[in-house]
């Protein structure tokens, strides 16, 4: 049970290093573009802001893989870090778009129930 725990939050992880690429690198792109639903103009004012909320994601991604790093000491930070993750994507779903709640807190909050479980 803690391997796919463990592998779920490494898979949050790697989902926020990719919320990092497209906000700080892809936002004004054509991926970014699509992604986000923005045009040119709209990602032009956005970009600095954009880049900063990239750069919150690799913290999470960071603080998360620290974690991991740490094995059986790391499972206070997966815990802190997870709880991030949930409420920066319910507050997302709430101000931004649902689709945030699914792809960001979802599958932490689902990668947090097996960590507790596997405890």
């Amino acid at each position: 049970m803690r391997l796919v725990a463990d592998a779920l939050v490494a898979l949050v992880a790697l989902l926020h290093l990719w919320f990092l690429v497209l906000e700080m690198f892809l936002w004004d792109k054509p991926l970014g573009l699509k992604t986000f639903r923005q045009t040119p103009e709209a990602a032009a004012t956005g970009k600095v802001l954009a880049a900063n909320q990239g750069l919150y994601n690799g913290f999470l991604a960071a603080g998360l893989l620290w974690g991991l790093w740490l094995r059986g000491a790391g499972f206070d930070i997966k815990v802190f870090f997870l709880a991030c993750v949930i409420v920066a994507g319910v507050y997302g779903a709430a101000t931004v778009g649902r689709k945030i709640l699914f792809v960001q807190a979802l599958p932490a909050a689902i990668a947090l129930a097996l960590l507790f479980a596997s405890a």
